[in-house]
């Protein structure tokens, strides 16, 4: 029996081949939708990454026989348990190939070290912040994903059952087939509520007018999702990374600001036409023509991907997203978009579901955060 050997990442070059490592793992596979590698190094970069600013976290390579055949990162943020009043460790960016051993040598090296740390658990796949990808793929696994989500083998959830770990919450997400005409419920509440609370809906014609409300945009986000699971407050320097990060080239069309009479954000909803098919062409690499295909898919697509919503507590309930899914779903109509997937959502995150009863939807995807008390 070959031995396997787990190296921690400590040079660039290795941080690089803990990057590419999926690409080798998923060669040929139709359903994964790879992570552009820059984007990879900025998030796992401590010099790039504000997140680290209350995180630390370990990486490390698997080999056996010379060659690479698994990775997983360990993240703790102290933040997290400070506010959750816990002592986890994260594990993260978590692959291997169907061998025991390997993921065995893997979760071992992450529960060594939260041992080391007098940490009480063991959970994930998470990452620094609730906008990494998080959440094992345990349903859906001949279905494309997004850009904003993990896809994994089949063999992955059965390898952390046996390694001791249980369902400590699922995400669901749902394709959404984009209708004729807007639903009449929809627009109906749309019109009430905006006529009964004195809201409307912003009109944006190029990126840049999104920037005055980015930061509200974040905020909102930090006042709506605090009680989701593992929800972190995004601090001033996260906000300022993903707003670079998500408005540098978006299509306005598919984003609803809604504002208050006073011209404050109350709500928002934002869609992005599906890089999914694009990132696959690129396999992670922009250049020296990954960014072809992207640009493509940003002018001209079929299918839109709902990123996030969110709409300050003061609104919850009151229909306030009916004012941009109206928006979101003329957009689609007027240039011929025909299937939205939605975000992952909690699968006991109610009134977010019950928002696409008036849509023909499919749930197709579910992925699963798993724990294991040490």
């Amino acid at each position: 029996m070959s031995k396997i050997e787990i190296k921690d990442v400590k040079s660039k070059s290795d941080l690089n081949k803990f990057i590419a490592f999926p690409n080798k793992l998923y060669k040929g596979n139709k359903y994964r939708v790879p992570q552009l590698h820059t984007f990879e190094k900025s998030t796992l970069s401590p010099k790039k990454n504000p997140a680290f600013d209350f995180c630390e976290a370990k990486y490390w390579l698997a080999y056996k026989n010379g060659d690479i055949v698994g990775r997983i990162a360990g993240i703790i943020s102290h933040k997290s348990n400070e506010i959750w009043k816990e002592k986890y460790v994260r594990f993260g960016w978590i692959d291997f190939i169907d061998d025991y051993d390997v993921s065995t040598a893997l979760i071992k090296t992450v529960e060594d070290w939260a041992k080391s740390l007098n940490m009480e658990a063991v959970h994930g796949p998470l990452g620094f912040s609730d906008l990494d990808l998080e959440g094992m793929l345990v349903e859906g696994f001949d279905e494309i994903g997004t850009q904003a989500v993990i896809y994994n083998y089949p063999y992955y959830p059965e390898h952390m059952e046996k390694h001791g770990y249980k369902k400590d919450t699922d995400w669901v997400q749902f394709e959404v087939k984009i209708p004729e005409k807007v639903p009449e419920k929809i627009q109906r509440i749309s019109e009430l509520v905006q006529k009964k609370y004195n809201l409307r809906l912003l009109k944006l014609k190029k990126s840049k007018d999104i920037l005055p409300y980015a930061k509200s945009l974040f905020e909102i986000i930090n006042e709506s999702y605090i009680n989701l699971y593992g929800f972190v407050p995004l601090t001033e320097k996260q906000i300022a990374y993903y707003t670079k990060q998500y408005f540098s080239m978006v299509n306005t069309n598919y984003i609803g600001l809604v504002v208050d009479e006073d011209n404050k954000l109350v709500g928002f909803g934002l869609s992005f036409l599906s890089l999914s098919k694009a990132l696959m062409k690129a396999n992670g690499n922009l250049f020296p023509f990954g960014f072809i295909p992207i640009l493509k898919a940003m002018k001209k697509n079929d299918t839109i991907d709902l990123l996030l919503h969110a709409v300050k507590p003061k609104y919850f309930n009151k229909g306030v997203p009916a004012i941009f899914y109206a928006n979101m779903t003329q957009a689609c109509i007027n240039e011929g978009v025909k299937t939205a997937i939605t975000s992952h959502i909690l699968e006991d995150n109610k009134p977010s579901i019950q928002m696409f009863n008036p849509y023909e939807t499919r749930q197709h995807l579910r992925r699963r955060i798993y724990i294991k008390h040490l």
